[in-house]
């Protein structure tokens, strides 16, 4: 192997130096909430108590009016609520059409695919203010069933994709050497398929819960009083009252993502 010369050893450092510079500038103003949802006053900015590290300066009170508060616990259980039901339907669809795709026998399947993937390119707020004069027609307007096709179909996507993916190094003569042993469809996919592409499938199950989790523009257009999120919630506390709590929430949601991406690293490298 050609050893690098000097030229080279220092480009790679200026690679090296801006990406980490690029970095702290797009993670910074992220990191900076974290302590701030610390604060014992109701101000985004940091005292000079907490500069010092005076501990008096530092609270968890944000966290238990959090807690504490009913708005906040109705706001959440409505996101769990309709990201597992979302998340449910958009993996199974994703991965039935994830299979169909898969299949050279398919006809149209860039089409199909394309058709499939939608969602991911169309701005939110066009497929929202759709889903608004659609659902208006139908009667599924503020409730929950609307709010969970709707982020089922957005979901959907992340599931084909990954799942195709996975398909994509897929041994098919797995499934004749099974259909040859007497075991039928079904069998083979519970048994010799799933098991393969069950890492691309779970990781496109919580790339569709964390959208739906965190999406605020189709629940302000097709959700009411009742189906109030936790996204929803803090846009409106930002609207209305400014409180340090919106902090605390958007610390559980920077570790919530942060839990996600390493649960999908994970699964990325038991797949390979």
């Amino acid at each position: 192997m050609q050893a690098r010369t000097g030229g080279e050893r220092a480009l790679g450092l200026a690679r090296g130096a801006f990406s980490w510079g690029v970095l702290v500038f797009l993670m910074a103003p992220i990191l900076v909430i974290v302590p701030l949802s610390f604060n014992a006053e109701p101000y985004f900015t940091f005292t000079e108590g907490m500069l010092r590290l005076d501990p008096e300066a530092w609270s968890l009170r944000w966290y238990r009016e959090i807690a504490g508060s009913e708005a906040w616990r109705g706001a959440l259980a409505n996101s769990l609520a309709i990201g597992v039901a979302a998340t449910a339907i958009a993996t199974l669809l994703g991965t039935l059409a994830a299979l169909g795709l898969s299949s050279p026998q398919m006809p149209g399947r860039r089409l199909a695919m394309g058709f499939l993937v939608s969602p991911l390119v169309t701005p939110v707020i066009i497929a929202a203010a759709g889903m608004f004069f659609f659902y208006s027609r139908i009667g599924l307007g503020q409730t929950h069933l609307g709010l969970i096709l709707a982020h089922a179909a957005l979901g959907t996507p992340f599931v084909v994709v990954t799942v195709t993916a996975t398909l994509s190094g897929y041994n098919r003569t797995l499934n004749r050497a099974a259909a040859s042993l007497g075991a039928g469809p079904l069998r083979t996919f519970a048994r010799v398929q799933f098991p393969l592409i069950a890492p691309g499938v779970i990781s496109g199950a919580l790339f569709a819960f964390a959208t739906s989790f965190d999406e605020v523009v189709v629940v302000l257009f097709l959700g009411g009083v009742e189906q109030n999120t936790i996204p929803r919630q803090m846009w409106a506390g930002i609207r209305e009252e400014i409180s340090p709590a919106i902090l605390a929430v958007a610390t559980f949601l920077i570790a919530f993502a942060a839990a996600l991406l390493l649960v999908v690293g994970w699964l990325r490298g038991r797949g390979k």
